[in-house]
């Protein structure tokens, strides 16, 4: 059943997670105001699931039950899933910043792929647990936080090796109904208002780190969780015009002997399967990125728009202002288009799901991950400078100063200068303000480091056929000139210069 947000946020009064935020416990994280934006902004995905006008983007049929679901839980079956699935990240994210659910989507693809594999390597039966789990998740429209970075204590030593295991979360005990996990997982998103955890293993992992090669499903509220998160956005600050209302917040996640029933548990040692989960889901997570990102650009040309003509200015008329908007849209739509080759080119897994193509995935990833302050820059600089010398929002309503500023702080005299200040706070909340700083900071190294990504492209770009297609040309070329000398033995075209035969010029 597809819920509104509303009821999402209903829904999250049946859970009572262990939360702290700012040093405070948190008693209900669904009317907690340091939360808010945060859930809004998931609701976000859950409310344009029921709008008819998006319903092809938000929704899709379930394969494995042949019922409809939310997009953001859907495993792709075909090449227009992953497209639909890249549009309906975009859209959500530029109505909210940042709509967060897609995690959920991308966690529950990777795994469909990795169970398969792992029973057809090892005759498991993860496969049909996780199939249980999905139809669960998918009838009850659950939200789940994916719980992947661990805090990796000592970057030099393998999970196995650190002088305290905890660092990764790990099998402490096997037992005859389920495992018991501990450690700390340091970055989830939207970690106070999930339904539920999907523990998963962050790295590759060899023989010795058996147990740190885990996946497993929790409830947010499993006895021995424990969450320590930021706020959501900058709620309750006047200035905060676009993060009051839509934010993000992670969490440090601590599990302390959770223990988890075997039906929930979807990896448990397979080292080699569970490095390809890793893999695997960052592609999906990495396709998904560069929808979220197209998205806030979309803010940003939108209100970069809006204070050119708030300034009086005319991109037909002032090149210098035309040709940043143009560097804006290049950059939003050059990575966009990553994100679309990576969906056109899909690539049917064994498991029966499709699969981005992991090349254009981290190369658009890669590209916003590095050129989002080139993003940045470029509102600032179509914006201007009052962006930077704003007075606060209460000297809107202040009798001594208003009325002042209200003159000399207008551009067009037909635009008010409320509507300027207000489109210009907008643009210091998105990229000027600490919420700015995070979008930033979450687009560089959401999703894993720009290395990461690196890697990726070099592991799985063709570099090879370009090698045998240059090969090939070169090799044609030697039986080209061998065949036109041996029209004229020994003769070079027309001057008739003696020329020694092929293979034997090095001697």
């Amino acid at each position: 059943m597809l819920m509104s947000a509303a009821d999402y946020r209903e829904s999250l009064r049946r859970y009572a997670p262990r939360v702290f935020v700012d040093g405070r416990a948190v008693d209900s994280v669904a009317d907690e105001p340091s939360l808010a934006p945060g859930v809004n902004a998931v609701g976000i995905t859950y409310d344009f699931a029921l709008r008819r006008e998006h319903a092809t983007l938000m929704t899709a049929r379930q394969g494995t039950s042949a019922k409809t679901v939310n997009r953001m839980l859907h495993i792709n079956e075909t090449t227009t899933d992953l497209l639909y699935k890249l549009e309906a990240v975009r859209l959500v994210c530029r109505e909210s910043g940042c709509a967060q659910r897609y995690l959920s989507h991308d966690a529950l693809n990777g795994l469909f792929q990795a169970t398969k594999r792992t029973d057809d390597a090892h005759g498991t039966d993860y496969h049909q647990r996780f199939l249980a789990y999905l139809h669960r998740v998918q009838d009850e429209d659950l939200t789940l936080g994916v719980a992947m970075t661990d805090a990796k204590g000592d970057r030099s030593k393998r999970p196995g090796a650190q002088a305290n295991p905890d660092v990764y979360v790990h099998i402490a005990e096997r037992r005859a109904d389920g495992i018991v996990i501990r450690g700390i997982k340091a970055i989830v998103t939207g970690a106070p208002y999930m339904h539920e955890f999907l523990v998963m293993p962050c790295r590759t992992m060899t023989p010795e780190d058996a147990d740190f090669a885990v996946c497993c499903a929790v409830p947010v509220d499993a006895p021995g969780v424990t969450i320590v998160a930021r706020p959501a956005g900058r709620p309750g600050e006047a200035a905060a015009k676009f993060s009051g209302r839509y934010g993000q917040s992670t969490g440090v996640v601590v599990f302390d002997d959770v223990f988890v029933p075997w039906e929930h548990v979807f990896l448990a040692g397979e080292t080699e399967e569970g490095g390809f989960l890793t893999t695997s889901y960052a592609t999906h997570h990495r396709h998904s990125c560069i929808g979220a990102r197209a998205g806030f650009g979309d803010l940003l040309i939108g209100a970069g728009a809006l204070m050119i003509e708030a300034n009086g200015l005319d991109p037909d008329r002032h090149g210098h202002i035309r040709d940043a908007m143009v560097d804006l849209i290049k950059i939003v739509e050059g990575f966009f288009a990553c994100g679309v080759a990576a969906s056109v080119y899909g690539m049917k897994d064994p498991a029966g799901s499709i699969m981005p193509d992991a090349v254009f995935s981290n190369i658009g990833k890669l590209l916003l991950a590095t050129q989002i302050y080139d993003m940045h820059r470029l509102a600032h600089y179509v914006s201007g400078g009052l962006v930077v010398a704003l007075p606060g929002p209460d000297e809107d309503h202040n009798p001594e100063t208003a009325a002042s500023l209200a003159a000399v702080l207008a551009g067009r005299p037909d635009i008010p200068a409320s509507q300027r200040l207000e489109v210009a706070r907008l643009v210091e909340d998105l990229t000027a303000s600490n919420q700015g700083g995070w979008y930033s900071m979450i687009s560089l190294h959401g999703g894993g480091s720009p290395e990461a990504m690196k890697r990726e492209i070099w592991r799985n770009y063709p570099v090879m056929e370009k090698v045998e297609l240059v090969e090939r040309l070169l090799e044609r070329g030697v039986a080209d000139e061998g065949q036109r000398v041996s029209k004229q033995p020994g003769r070079c075209c027309a001057t008739g210069c003696e020329v020694p035969e092929i293979g034997k010029a090095a001697e």
